[in-house]
C-alpha cells in the first residue's frame, strides 16, 4: 500500500506538478487548496505525510502547522513547508513551530522527491 501525502496548496500550477511527480513516484496524493479549514482535511484524510504551503487563503501554513502541533495525534507527522518567502525568519519560524523541512519555491522534481522520501524514511 502506498504512502497518503495530503498537498495543501492553492496555486493550481504547483498543485499539478506536485500531484504529477508525486502520484509516478507511487504516492497517494490529496489536495486541498485554503488554510480555514485545512485541519479538517488533515483529520479526514490521515496522511503520512504533509506538504503545506506558508500562504494559504484563509489560514497561513504557520497557523494551521502552530495547530497541528498541539494535537498529541499530529505532534510527529511529517511537514514539508513550501514557500516563495524563503528568508531565515520565515525558516526559523516554520523549525519553532515544529516543520520537519522546509522548502523554497521553485524547487527541482529531484529535490522535492528527494525530500519527501528522506522524510518518510528517516
Amino acid at each position: 500500500m502506498s504512502k497518503m501525502v495530503l498537498l495543501i496548496e492553492d496555486e493550481p500550477n504547483i498543485i499539478e506538478a506536485i500531484n504529477f511527480l508525486l502520484k509516478r513516484d507511487g504516492w497517494d496524493v490529496k489536495t486541498h487548496a485554503n488554510g480555514h479549514d485545512a485541519l479538517d482535511a488533515i483529520h479526514r484524510n490521515k496522511p503520512d505525510l504533509i506538504v503545506l504551503d506558508v500562504m494559504l487563503p484563509g489560514k497561513s501554513g504557520y497557523e494551521i502547522l502552530r495547530d497541528l502541533r498541539t494535537e498529541e495525534d499530529n505532534k510527529a507527522l511529517p511537514v514539508l513547508m513550501l514557500t516563495a518567502r524563503g528568508q531565515d525568519k520565515d525558516r526559523d519560524l516554520a523549525t519553532q513551530l515544529g516543520a520537519t523541512r522546509f522548502m523554497t519555491k521553485p524547487f527541482s522534481n529531484a529535490e522535492l522527491l528527494s525530500v519527501v522520501r528522506a522524510m518518510m524514511d528517516p
